[in-house]
């Protein structure tokens, strides 16, 4: 819900561990990680703290093991780890396989010395190569990181959300994958079958570059502003993807997290915007909330919650001129 400065505003969501879903950037800086430190090692083996990491049990999870890192990428904001044929002949097992992460909201990867302990209650998994350790971490009490083992072609595509790759896109598809929804653009943006790797996060600071308001229709954009939010699109991720590269160099991604004070809007809820001043706004639906700049966006309005509009009424601000 929007909840202007001076109306008893409810506290902010939980920031203090600063987490939220590794998106685009991170997930390719991740990726980038793990060719410069595993590509071509073989896999040893996996140790899993938590059992309930593991989704699948066909193929078995020790069929990975002794199998050499043949690729990494990413499929949305998943990381695929391909891996080779077994080093000698296993019944029953397929020729290659592939290994998928899914790190959800607190999941995050670290790389260590090969052995490292599974010490720490957020710790849930090693997989150990032969030059290091990936420690994958899950902060808090709910965990929903997943691994899942993909034996064939079928099974790896059932990971596939079906949504436009941003970067590079054919300006024909980006426009028709708006126009074929009946989604927000925020919602839009998120969309895992829409577009590909864009969470809450870079969509704030992507719509602000457009200047388009989260709340229009997808489909309502005309040739001039889907342009306009294609290359804010571009934009954004390409900028942050090298801004993380320059962060992290040749080491390993260690501060993921979707708030970061270079941002525009993202988490500056009352803070000013960057490009006229205005406070930053908000709308918080349970735990999650997305920002916006009134003056850039919505030409000054106020967007509206509908429960907090109802207990609100008429007290409720039209404009940014009314908060001040």
């Amino acid at each position: 819900m929007t909840i202007p400065p001076g109306k008893g505003r409810p506290a902010a969501p939980r920031r203090a561990t600063l987490l939220a879903v590794p998106e685009l950037p991170d997930v390719t800086l991740y990726v980038e990680a793990l060719e410069r430190h595993a590509l071509g090692s073989v896999l040893a083996g996996v140790r899993l703290k938590s059992p309930f990491l593991l989704r699948t049990a066909v193929p078995p999870l020790v069929a990975a093991h002794g199998r050499a890192l043949t690729g990494v990428r990413r499929s949305g904001k998943r990381i695929v780890l391909a891996l080779g044929p077994p080093p000698g002949p296993r019944a029953g097992e397929p020729p290659e396989l592939a290994l998928v992460l899914h790190l959800m909201i607190a999941g995050r990867l670290h790389w260590k010395e090969r052995g490292a302990a599974l010490a720490r209650r957020d710790h849930l998994a090693a997989f150990d190569f032969e030059q290091g350790a990936l420690l994958l971490t899950e902060a808090g009490t709910k965990k929903r990181a997943s691994l899942h083992v993909a034996g064939d072609a079928a099974a790896l595509a059932a990971h596939e959300r079906g949504g436009l790759e941003p970067l590079g896109a054919d300006p024909a598809a980006f426009r028709a994958r708006l126009s074929g929804t009946r989604h927000t653009l925020k919602r839009a943006l998120c969309d895992p079958g829409v577009f590909s790797g864009i969470g809450n996060a870079y969509s704030d600071e992507i719509l602000h570059r457009a200047r388009l308001s989260p709340l229009v229709l997808a489909r309502n954009l005309d040739a001039e502003e889907s342009a306009r939010l294609q290359a804010a699109t571009e934009a954004v991720l390409g900028e942050w993807i090298a801004r993380l590269r320059a962060e992290v160099g040749p080491g390993f991604p260690e501060k993921v997290t979707a708030f970061r004070p270079e941002m525009a809007v993202h988490g500056r809820f009352g803070e000013p915007c960057p490009v006229c001043g205005a406070p930053v706004q908000r709308i918080v639906r349970a735990s999650n909330e997305f920002n916006y700049c009134a003056r850039c966006q919505t030409g000054g309005r106020i967007l509206r919650d509908r429960a907090l509009s109802l207990l609100l009424k008429d007290d409720w601000p039209e404009t940014l001129e009314e908060l001040e």
